[in-house]
C-alpha cells in the first residue's frame, strides 16, 4: 500500500504531546477569537467590580486583575517561544527535504539530458552514414 500522507502530516504525528500543546496555546492565542473573549471578559470583570453592589472582590485599581495578566503573560511568552523554536526547526528539516528533492530533481534531469544527447548523436550517425551510402 502506498503511503499517501505528506510531509507535514509525516511531521506532525512525530510531535510529542508538548510539542502539540504548545503549538495549540500559540495558535489560540494569536487568534482575534482570543482577543475578542478577553477583551469581553475584561469588560466584564472591571464592569462587575466597579457596579458591584455588596461585595468588590477586585477594587479599582484592579490588582487581582493585573496578577491574572501577569501569570497568563509569564506562562504564555515561554510556551510560545517554544512553538516558534520548533517551527523554527521544522523550518530548517523542510528546507533540508526540498533540497534534497531539488538535487534529486536536478540529477533526473541531467541524466536525461545526457539520454536525449546520446539519442540525437546516434540519430545524426544514422543521417551521416545514410548520406555517405547516398554518396556510393
Amino acid at each position: 500500500m502506498i503511503n499517501r500522507k505528506n510531509w507535514h502530516e509525516k511531521h506532525h504525528e512525530t510531535l510529542e504531546f508538548g510539542n502539540r500543546l504548545a503549538d495549540a496555546v500559540a495558535n489560540s492565542m494569536g487568534s482575534w477569537r482570543f482577543i475578542i473573549i478577553q477583551t469581553v471578559l475584561v469588560v466584564l470583570w472591571m464592569g462587575l467590580n466597579t457596579m458591584a453592589l455588596i461585595q468588590h472582590w477586585d477594587v479599582y485599581p484592579f490588582i487581582l486583575l493585573n496578577l491574572v495578566f501577569s501569570t497568563q503573560a509569564a506562562y504564555a511568552a515561554p510556551i510560545i517561544m517554544m512553538s516558534q523554536n520548533r517551527q523554527n526547526q521544522r523550518d530548517r528539516v523542510h528546507a533540508q527535504a526540498d533540497y534534497q528533492t531539488n538535487l534529486e530533481a536536478k540529477l533526473e534531469i541531467e541524466e536525461l539530458a545526457t539520454k536525449l544527447n546520446n539519442i540525437e548523436i546516434h540519430k545524426l550517425d544514422k543521417i551521416i552514414k545514410m548520406l555517405e551510402q547516398m554518396e556510393k
